[in-house]
Formats: structure tokens, sequence, C-alpha cells
């Protein structure tokens, strides 16, 4: 077995994940260059504190829905969290259920593998833009997604976002992918390649406003296209009503040598239930796509609290990495703490953001392992501190949805 990471790019955050797939050739992970880290007042302190202890809301209220991380479709890919989704063609009870979902507080919108819905790709219309079938390319470090929009009823436990446009991957054919999207490597249209049916974003931005949009006539010759507002593919929760400020995820903590699977609640609204009250210690403001700032080994950095990341991101020389199989983690000989100092986008709050770093081959090594609340790793930009799944076990991490743009909240995201 080996692991080979590999880096989704949706919108302006960094979507991470590691796929374990049987070896058959090729090698095992991204070695890259390390960049080397300066010391500074956050950083490494050399001994492991406390993980976190918070247990989850049960998912038993209409405004919930329970997360789970297992060895999921593939059994290929560690810490990935998963809802079930339920699709309709709008307006009627033509639905499908659709389990494994991704769930990802750095993307936004809903984007399904055709091969997850093959009873709705007939009830459910294509969107058109400028005379064609409206399409979006979705660019990740590791390939893309491309498919058509369509316009659907969204339900999640016992939330319904009506008639909003999601991404159907891959129901086009392949020869119609635009060259400027295939640039991006490779398509990510089936389980194996995306390790889930599709990709629940509920980030804080209402929209995917950093797809490119393609108008297909005829489902071919697909040209870029200026679409409006609400051709976007959409964030479902904003259109969730009462519960739609904003959502919770909530993981139970995991023992810290790793464990085989993990629970958890995902709890839409943020102060409009009794089960969504705002605890948070610590809230932040953000830019319009969930980025804060940090100061973390003597740089300043662009962080982002990312559960569609497998693990926490970060450079840093002095840590050693597993090589082999596992590539980029870092396998330090015995449990290290890291410590961030964390600040709003506009600057106004501080705090800090404190995690462990464990040895990944401890782990994850033997396979049985696929949640783990202290694995993390070097990949992407050395000017970035991605908080992946790693972060979110035993906390209630919290995200406002953008509502500047009708003269409410701004975004934000807290914990």
């Amino acid at each position: 077995m080996w692991l080979r990471p590999f880096r989704f790019l949706s919108g302006a955050a960094l979507v991470a994940l590691v796929s374990l797939v049987a070896a058959c050739g090729g090698g095992g992970g991204s070695s890259g260059s390390s960049s080397s880290s300066s010391s500074g007042s956050s950083g490494g302190s050399g001994s492991a504190v406390p993980s976190p202890t918070q247990q989850p809301t049960a998912a038993t209220a209409a405004n919930t829905v329970g997360v789970v991380v297992n060895r999921g479709l593939t059994g290929t890919l560690p810490n990935i969290p998963t809802v079930s989704v339920t699709i309709c063609e709008a307006g009627t009870s033509t639905c499908e259920t659709v389990d494994n979902i991704q769930v990802d507080t750095a993307s936004f919108g809903l984007r399904l593998l055709a091969s997850a819905v093959p009873n709705l790709l007939g009830p459910l219309p294509k969107a058109t833009a400028n005379g064609g079938t409206l399409a979006e390319c979705t660019a990740f470090a590791d390939g893309y997604t491309w498919g058509t929009v369509r316009p659907a009823d969204v339900k999640i436990g016992g939330e319904t976002a009506s008639n909003i446009p999601i991404q159907i991957i891959g129901d086009l054919n392949s020869n119609t992918v635009p060259s400027a999207c295939a640039s991006f490597g490779s398509a990510q249209d089936t389980v194996q390649d995306l390790g889930a049916n599709g990709i629940l974003g509920i980030g804080v931005a209402p929209y995917d406003n950093l797809g490119t949009y393609y108008s297909c006539p005829g489902d071919t010759n697909c040209v870029t296209a200026t679409v409006t507002q609400t051709q976007l593919v959409a964030n479902p929760v904003p259109r969730f009503g009462t519960d739609g400020n904003g959502v919770i995820l909530e993981m139970a903590p995991v023992s810290d040598n790793g464990a085989p699977s993990a629970t958890g609640t995902l709890v839409f609204g943020i102060g409009t239930q009794s089960n969504n009250a705002m605890t948070a210690a610590q809230s932040y403001n953000t830019d319009s796509w969930g980025r804060l700032s940090s100061t973390f080994n003597g740089r300043t950095l662009q962080t982002f609290l990312d559960s569609g990341s497998n693990a926490i991101f970060f450079v840093d020389s002095a840590l050693p990495q597993c090589g082999g199989n596992l590539g980029t983690f870092y396998c330090p000989t015995s449990t290290q703490s890291f410590s961030a100092a964390l600040a709003s986008n506009n600057g106004a709050t501080t705090g800090t953001a404190t995690f462990n770093v464990a040895n990944a081959n401890a782990l994850l090594g033997s396979g049985a392992n696929y949640a783990a609340n202290n694995l993390a790793g070097q990949f992407g930009s050395a000017a970035a501190l991605d908080l992946g799944l790693s972060f979110f076990y035993g906390r209630y991490v919290y995200y406002g949805m953008d509502m500047s743009a009708s003269g409410g909240k701004a975004p934000f995201v807290a914990f």
C-alpha cells in the first residue's frame, strides 16, 4: 500500500485529501522540496498537549445530520467526513438519497458524480446559458471536475434548499472538456478519483463564483460564458430559511492513536435553535472565502479551517517526513505540539490554534485506521496553514455565512 497526497483547489481554498491505494507501479507521495522554517513566537513547543474533548450534539433534530468517518467507498481515504443528501427534481417527489457525500467547509455548493444519481439524470433539467447547456469546470490541484449545472431540491437532515443549481460531474462526453479545464490535470469523475459520491461545499460563501462556467450548444463546442449570480452553483445552507445563517461541524474526539472510524454531527443554523447556540471561545471574521491569517513558525500565513483536508498541512523543515509509502506526512519520533497565533481578516480579533502532530506511520501504518486527530504533513503552499479535519475532532467549529451583500453579517469562523 502507498499514500499519494493530492489536493483539491476549490475556489480560493485548498481542500486536501490523501489517497491510499494498492501499489501497482508509480511512487508513493510527492516528496517535494522543504522550505526552511524560521523560529518564532508561534510554532512547535516539543511536547504534546491534551486533545480537545467536546462531544457532538445528537443528530436527532430537523436541523442536524449525522457525520461519519470510516473506510468509505474505496477503503483508501483516511479522515473523510461524509453525510447523506437527498436530491429531488425541483418541486416533485422524484428523488434519490445519496450516501458518502464529503463535507467540505472550504468550498461552496453541491457536486455529485453522475454515477451516484443515475435515476435523476433524465428528470433533472440541464441549465442553459447563451443558447447552450450550462457547464462548470472546477479546478483541483490534482485534476478537475467537469459537468453540467442543473437545478434541484437539496434535502439534508430536515432542511431543504429548493431549486438551487448543483453540479453533476462527468455527465458530458470527455471530448467536450475545454482545453483550459483539461490543463488542470486529470478528470475527477469517478468514485475512485474523488473518494466519495460527491462534495457538499458548505463554506462561508453563498455561491461558487470562482469556478469557470461554459455554454455548450448541443452539449458540444463549449465556450466560456458569463452567467448571473442565480445561475452559479449554490451553497445550499443560505437557502435553508431560519437555519440558513451558518453551520456547526461537531466531530467526536478520537484516540490519539487513531481509530477505525469516527462520528459527528453537522448542525444547521447558529443561534436559531436550542441546539445551535454560539458557545465558541474564539471567533474570527474571514474574507469571502473563509480565510484568516496566522503567525506560525515566524511567518504570516493564509489560514483556513477545512474539513475537506484530511490532515493539517504546513511547511516545517524541522519535522521529519515519513517518506516511502507515507510520502510527505510527518513522522516525528514523539508527538509534538504546535501553536499558531490567529488574527481576523480585518485584524480586529486575535487568538490561538493549538494542535498536536503525531507519527503518521503509527496512526495509519496498519491500514486499519481511518480517523486520526494528530495527522499532519507538508503539502501545498509554504504560505498557507491548512487546519484540516485532524483539527476538528473534539471541537465545535462554526461557519457564519457571508450575508454582507444584503446588509447582514460578514463571514466568520469560530471554535
